[in-house]
């Protein structure tokens, strides 16, 4: 196991989309409001698709071509990470048929909820697999420098929209957690977080209708 490859940032989103989730899964159970609505006007469920996008593209783009040139040889590790790439896949196609189903007037709820239902299942599964058998991967052969690139595309995914998805990302986690967070960030973005960022993220009301990010 690699001690240079620190792997905080990876778990912090993993646990921010999963609290993603259950918030889906409370909008589009209510019964007391109408969830399309909500979810169509929400800043939650904005917020969320940029998070994952920008996850799951650095990914893609940048953590498993390097892992698959280091696993030369290894067919069994590399048809993994043909599978981490099909479960994106088969995520982004419920969220398009979810974004689908907003903008049709035909659609009705219990629509939206099958596929919150799959999106639940399909996201929380790859979420498990990703960490009990691509993530001890990454740690036995990806080297720092490697790392350290698709952190940069992570944040390069991120940047545009950082003074929401950063107090996104720290929403809800430990304080060890979040000071090694912060303290990657350099001086002016974490002066501009602190000061800024996180006080206006903790009025959003994310996932009630009309808050659109």
């Amino acid at each position: 196991m690699s001690d240079a490859i620190d792997l905080t940032v990876m778990h912090a989103m993993h646990d921010a989309l999963r609290r993603e989730l259950a918030h889906l899964d409370r909008v589009t159970t209510a019964a007391d409001r109408d969830p399309r609505q909500v979810l169509a006007n929400a800043a939650g469920w904005t917020l969320f698709k940029k998070a994952l996008h920008a996850h799951h593209a650095a990914e893609d783009d940048a953590l498993w071509p390097s892992l698959r040139q280091n696993l030369a040889g290894r067919p069994k590790d590399l048809a993994l990470l043909e599978v981490m790439e099909a479960e994106h896949a088969a995520i982004t196609k419920v969220i398009l048929a979810i974004d689908g189903t907003l903008s049709d007037p035909g659609a009705g709820s219990p629509r939206l909820g099958q596929l919150a239902d799959a999106l639940t299942r399909g996201l929380a599964g790859h979420l498990k697999h990703e960490e009990e058998a691509a993530l001890p991967l990454v740690q036995g052969v990806l080297t720092a420098e490697q790392w350290g690139h698709f952190s940069r595309v992570q944040a390069q995914h991120i940047d545009q929209d950082a003074p929401l998805l950063l107090p996104w990302l720290l929403d809800g986690a430990d304080e060890p957690t979040a000071e090694r967070l912060l303290a990657r960030l350099p001086a002016p973005a974490y002066a501009a977080c602190t000061a800024r960022w996180i006080p206006a993220y903790a009025v959003l009301d994310r996932w009630s209708p009309g808050t659109s990010a």
